[in-house]
């Protein structure tokens, strides 16, 4: 008699249907507005002022499904690894300082203040750079979105003996009990009618979520309706003492990975 446990196997299977069917949910509407769009031009090849209006919109529609594929072509790599193949030291400040300054257009044109607080001793942790940066510009980017005019967002990155830490925390519309424990699935979205004005995904968070995963760290998220939003990411501090494990390729990247916690109010909550 040969038993086999395909339990996990079987969530697999469902994890990727529901990304399929989701993907080509998302993908309808930018290729469906640009169909249209394409229509409008063609039935107003007379009227140069009106081509010209098609003609922005589609480009922004361009712009918007660009960015979900590659959001989707990341999300994809993440959600197909356990740990960062190709793992180095890197100082989580320095990718909080890149972080800050990809998204500091988009906070000047809402008139939004971005503020940098890191020491001046390197937070190194290990992991791969450009993911550790994308992770840290998408919960800029979300506080921005979701922040009004004339306000304050800070990214705070700290170090104790065990952590690194990033925090961002915004004056934004905030979230209730039932957003938080949502906002880290894939194409969740707080406020729909915003995420269409600013061209968000759905896909931000979750790829926040699976770089923390990936590199051993958690997040948590402390928010307040009307008030604003505190997200942290925590990843295990790296130093001259864990160079063993560069050395042993066998070895793991970083211990097992924490869960990802959030929180609205007090209490603390998993989420699955």
């Amino acid at each position: 008699m040969l038993v086999e446990d395909r339990t996990q196997a079987r969530r697999i299977e469902e994890t990727r249907r529901d990304f399929v069917v989701n993907v080509s949910h998302e993908l309808k509407t930018p290729v469906g507005g640009l169909r249209l769009l394409a229509e409008a031009v063609e039935d107003a090849a007379d009227d140069a002022e009106a081509v010209a209006r098609f003609a922005g919109r589609m480009k922004t529609e361009t712009v918007r499904l660009a960015n979900l594929v590659q959001e989707i072509v990341d999300l994809s790599r993440l959600q197909g690894a356990d740990t960062v193949a190709a793992a180095k030291p890197v100082d989580l400040g320095e990718c909080a300082v890149r972080a800050t300054e990809e998204t500091r257009l988009l906070a000047e044109s809402r008139n939004i203040e971005v503020l940098l607080r890191a020491d001046e001793e390197p937070h190194v942790v290990l992991g791969d750079e450009n993911l550790l940066t994308t992770a840290i510009r998408n919960l800029v980017s979300n506080a921005v979105n979701y922040s009004p005019a004339d306000t304050r967002i800070s990214v705070v990155v700290t170090t104790d003996d065990d952590d690194v830490a990033v925090q961002v925390t915004d004056q934004g519309i905030g979230l209730s009990a039932a957003d938080v424990e949502r906002i880290f699935e894939r194409f969740y979205r707080v406020d729909p009618a915003r995420s269409r004005q600013t061209g968000g995904t759905g896909l931000g968070l979750a790829i926040v979520k699976h770089v923390c995963a990936n590199h051993g760290g958690r997040i948590r998220v402390w928010s307040e309706p009307g008030v604003g939003s505190t997200f942290e990411m925590q990843f295990p501090c790296w130093s001259a003492e864990r160079e063993h494990h560069l050395a042993d390729p066998d070895a793991p990247l970083t211990p097992s990975a924490r869960p990802v916690l959030a929180t609205s109010g007090a209490p603390t909550k998993e989420v699955q």
